[in-house]
C-alpha cells in the first residue's frame, strides 16, 4: 500500500493453521487484555498496520491535502498504539473495523475542538481541519456524487483485505515453486479476465484446460480461506467471520 507509514510494521498473514488447531486472533488478544501485554500492544500494532489505508482514505476526504493527511493518520495511530481509547473496548463484541471507524471519528473531533481552542486563545489554528483562508483551503467540502465517509472507509478496507490475500497467497505459490502458475491464474481472482482465456493460461503454464480448471477452482476456493482467515483476525466471535465477509463484499458494489 502506498500509503503506509514506514513506522507501523506489517506481518502479512500465514498460510492457515493445521484444522483443529487453536488460534487467538489478532483482535481477540488486544481485547482479553485489553491492550496491557507486551503480546497485545504487537497485536494491535499489527493489526493497525494492515490498515492503515482505510483511515488514511477516511481522513483524506476532510484534508486539505494528502500531506497533511499523512500527517493526521500518523498522529491518529500513534495515539491509539500509546493505549489511548482501548481501555473502553467492551471484550464481549465488536470488530475492530468498526472500532478503528468509531476512533478514528472521535480523533478528529478532539482534533477540530482542539483547533477552535486555539484560534480563541492566543495559539495558533491546526491548518489541517480548520476552516481556510485564501493560502490553505483548510477543510475540504464533500463531493455530493463521492461516496460517504464511511462507506468509502469500508470500501478501503475490503480492498485492504484482498490485497493482503492475494500477498498470503503469491506466497505460498512461490515457496511451493508455484509462482508462475499463481500469477497465469491470479486473473480469476481479481475479475481481469477480459483479455485472456482459460485456454490461453493453459498454453502459458503447458497444462490442457481441464487441468487449468481444477486449479483456478482449488485457487478460489484457497482464496477464500485465506480471506475468512484475515478477517478472522479482526473480529471477537469466530461467528462473525461470514457475516463480516457478506458485508464487505457488499461495500465493494
Amino acid at each position: 500500500m502506498a500509503d503506509r507509514p514506514l513506522s507501523l510494521p506489517n506481518h502479512s498473514g500465514a498460510p492457515s493453521p493445521l484444522p483443529g488447531a487453536f488460534v487467538t486472533t489478532h483482535w481477540t488478544r488486544v481485547l482479553e487484555a485489553r491492550g496491557d501485554s507486551p503480546e497485545a500492544k504487537a497485536a494491535l500494532s499489527d493489526l493497525c498496520a494492515a490498515y492503515y489505508a482505510p483511515v488514511f482514505a477516511f481522513i483524506r476526504r476532510s484534508a486539505p491535502d494528502e500531506d497533511a493527511a499523512r500527517d493526521l493518520t500518523q498522529e491518529f495511530f500513534a495515539r491509539l498504539l500509546s493505549g489511548q481509547g482501548i481501555a473502553t473496548v467492551d471484550p464481549q463484541r465488536g470488530r475492530f473495523r468498526s472500532f478503528l471507524l468509531g476512533a478514528v471519528k472521535h480523533f478528529l473531533a478532539d482534533m477540530r475542538e482542539h483547533a477552535h481552542r486555539l484560534k480563541r486563545g492566543a495559539g495558533q489554528p491546526m491548518e489541517s481541519i480548520e476552516p481556510g483562508t485564501d493560502t490553505s483551503p483548510g477543510l475540504q467540502l464533500p463531493d455530493p456524487n463521492a461516496p460517504s465517509p464511511d462507506r468509502e472507509f469500508d470500501r478501503k478496507w475490503a480492498l485492504t483485505l484482498l490485497d493482503r490475500a492475494l500477498t498470503v497467497l503469491a506466497r505460498e505459490h512461490e515457496a511451493s515453486g508455484k509462482a508462475g502458475q499463481f500469477e497465469a491464474l491470479k486473473p480469476w481472482l481479481s475479475g481481469d479476465t477480459e483479455n485472456i482465456s482459460q485456454a490461453a493460461a493453459a498454453a502459458r503454464l503447458g497444462l490442457n484446460e481441464g487441468a487449468v480448471k481444477v486449479a483456478i477452482h482449488r485457487l478460489r476456493r484457497r482464496f477464500r480461506e485465506v480471506i475468512k482467515n484475515e478477517i478472522a483476525q479482526t473480529v471477537s466471535d469466530p461467528a462473525q467471520v461470514d457475516l463480516e465477509l457478506h458485508y464487505l463484499l457488499e461495500a465493494l458494489l
